[in-house]
């Protein structure tokens, strides 16, 4: 069989991710091979640790790639700190909340629910009541709600999960690299995100990192972590000075991930979330010039991820089709009660630039 040489058309990729690479990234992950245990490659995972932590702003131990997307993140968290019968109070405010609440079922967790209108965003007063109320062992929440674009404020969460032994688990996929995280600064007991938004490295893997409490509360399970493959007590001893096997390493991925590291704190993390946030403040007047309106108040809109309501009588769908096919130009449709009503535009790392803006604004311009 004779099958030609791949060749993907040039995308210019405005959706909720995957966000542009940069090219040292891609050309990382083409670097030759070495063994998942090679002196290079051992020391490579010690820079990797010491860049996420930088990135992560916090000193925790164990901050390491998880092997798999962003959603393996997620249920490496919830596996590792929930046992059968925990309980865990869950904020949700579009599909990643639900999500959650899905993957702490699945772990046999008692799920309790603190809920928003998609969009919006949770009251600290609403969490802290039923953090009283149900005194879980667990709250999680979405930092950056991809689905609405809202931006979930992080302050006082820490201090109110620590008021009844909760553990404060926070979601930051699509907010890494492109807004304060501050795990440290704001409590983060566990924090998981991907690679494959601000971080603009190819999608694979899910930089995660757990405080030693609840490296702690792993440690004094009395049942064994569901999932073999996500078992933190396992994957810290080969990330560790043990260098235990587990499993062999996704090696070009990390490859990718180190270079993608290294480009963020190259630029500077200040730096890189002020020009996420220019950037974002730049479609934003200009998506209202356009005369459409924006789902999120300004205030709790996610600098990275901006969701905007089709006009009425406008199929969303053929506008996103015909921007793909034109332009090269991939946003976002909408999701669960959003589906056929919003487009969701990202501006995530290197695709967060002003040349980018000024296409799409008049790509629509012009088919609107």
């Amino acid at each position: 069989m004779n099958l030609p040489p791949l060749d993907p058309p040039a995308r210019i990729l405005l959706g909720p991710g995957p966000s542009e690479a940069s090219p040292r990234v891609l050309r990382a992950q083409a670097l030759p091979l070495v063994g998942h245990l090679d002196p290079y490659f051992v020391q490579l995972m010690d820079e990797t640790m010491n860049l996420l932590r930088q990135v992560f702003g916090t000193q925790n131990r164990l901050a390491i790639p998880v092997s798999g997307t962003g959603s393996a993140g997620m249920e490496a968290a919830f596996v590792n700190m929930l046992s059968p019968g925990d309980r865990v109070v869950v904020g949700v405010n579009g599909v990643f909340g639900e999500r959650m609440c899905d993957v702490a079922r699945r772990c046999g967790a008692q799920v309790h629910r603190v809920e928003a209108e998609w969009g919006q965003t949770l009251p600290l007063e609403t969490i802290q009541s039923a953090l009283r109320q149900h005194r879980p062992q667990v709250l999680a929440l979405v930092h950056a709600e991809t689905s609405t674009g809202a931006l979930q404020p992080l302050e006082g969460l820490s201090e109110a999960a620590g008021e009844t032994g909760a553990l404060l688990l926070v979601d930051t996929v699509t907010s890494l690299g492109g807004a304060p995280v501050e795990v440290d600064r704001n409590g983060i007991d566990i924090c998981y995100s991907g690679t494959q938004k601000c971080l603009s490295a190819p999608p694979g893997l899910a930089p995660i990192t757990f405080s030693e409490v609840a490296l702690a509360r792993l440690k004094s399970r009395s049942t064994r972590v569901q999932s073999w493959y996500l078992d933190m007590s396992m994957i810290e001893k080969y990330w560790g000075g043990e260098r235990l096997y587990h499993h062999t390493a996704p090696i070009s991925a990390i490859y990718g991930l180190r270079e993608a590291l290294a480009v963020v704190l190259e630029e500077g993390l200040e730096a890189r979330y002020l020009r996420h946030r220019r950037n974002a403040e730049m479609l934003w007047a200009g998506l209202e010039d356009l005369g459409l309106k924006l789902v999120v108040d300004r205030a709790r809109r996610i600098p990275s991820l901006t969701t905007v309501y089709s006009p009425d009588g406008v199929a969303e769908q053929d506008i996103r089709k015909k921007l793909l096919e034109r332009y090269g130009i991939e946003i976002g449709g909408g999701l669960g009660p959003f589906k056929g009503r919003v487009w969701r535009i990202g501006l995530m790392g290197e695709s967060s630039t002003q040349r980018n803006i000024l296409y799409l604004l008049a790509a629509l311009r012009e088919l609107l």
